[in-house]
């Protein structure tokens, strides 16, 4: 097994294993700790399907239903991450970490690539602990005591969902979701602390209105999205994203309009945010 890290602040990539025969609890520890070392980690040609694939997230954590979004058949816990070729909006299509709207948002999120168009589609990566560190001491003593609340409401998230919901909505769908976290939580398994707001599902800050949250939320979000807190990946079918979501958040580009897209996702029960 070898690991080629795709930037310096996030990302990187396992080569020379193969997962559809299987992984013994050795490898799993190994690769658990690269994870959480890159925030992100990627496998090529990975011949999965969707039993095999669940099994492989389940080395890793609880998997646990998404909240919106029925899974595909036989199988509740995976949920397709679709864009047909008629819509022009992609599922999740804003710098978000996932479902930050939870009392407990997840602990991880795997991605696998089904189908892919010809060109585009990429993810975008980007690590909240480079964002964070990034800070100024006066910056990081201010944001300490902050916490910020989280809505599934927002409504460019909430647009980047209408498609699937239009035609796998479940039972839940017209719920609102609404938790709020610190805005600077420790990760519970390195120590390492990161920067937890995100321009999709953040509101505002737990006192205060949305008026007087804004002017340092926009900051935030622009700070924890620059070029060098960030890594790119390209989808080729068989391809793996599995990130941590206490840590990163990601970007799925939307530039390939009038070609299908189509990932399957699993995700992993997190812990309450601190």
């Amino acid at each position: 097994m070898q690991v080629q890290p795709l930037a310096g602040a996030i990302g990187a990539e396992i080569t020379g294993i193969d997962l559809a025969r299987g992984v013994s609890a050795e490898e799993i520890a190994e690769i658990r700790q690269v994870w959480l070392k890159h925030g992100v980690i990627f496998f090529r040609d990975q011949d999965l399907p969707p039993g095999a694939f669940l099994a492989f997230a389940r080395h890793f954590g609880d998997v646990v239903e998404y909240p919106f979004i029925k899974g595909i058949d036989g199988f509740p816990e995976i949920i397709p991450v679709l864009k047909q070729e008629h819509e022009r909006h992609n599922f999740g299509g804003i710098w978000h970490s996932d479902t930050a709207y939870l009392e407990r948002p997840p602990m991880a999120t795997m991605l696998i690539a089904r189908e892919v168009p010809p060109f585009g589609g990429d993810t975008l990566f980007a690590s909240g602990h480079a964002a964070y560190e990034a800070l100024s001491d006066g910056m990081k003593a201010m944001l300490a005591p902050l916490r910020a609340v989280n809505s599934s409401a927002k409504a460019d998230a909430s647009k980047t969902r209408e498609d699937r919901v239009k035609d796998s909505a479940t039972a839940e769908a017209k719920k609102v979701y609404e938790a709020t976290h610190p805005v600077v939580r420790t990760h519970p398994e390195t120590g390492r602390r990161a920067l937890y707001v995100n321009t999709g599902h953040t509101a505002r800050f737990e006192g205060m209105t949305e008026e007087e949250s804004a002017p340092l939320l926009d900051f935030l979000f622009r700070h924890q999205v620059r070029p060098e807190f960030t890594c790119r990946f390209s989808w080729r079918p068989g391809s793996i994203a599995f990130w941590d979501n206490r840590c990163a958040l990601h970007n799925p580009v939307n530039d390939y309009h009038g070609y299908r897209r189509l990932l399957h996702r699993v995700t992993l029960a997190g812990d309450l945010p601190a």
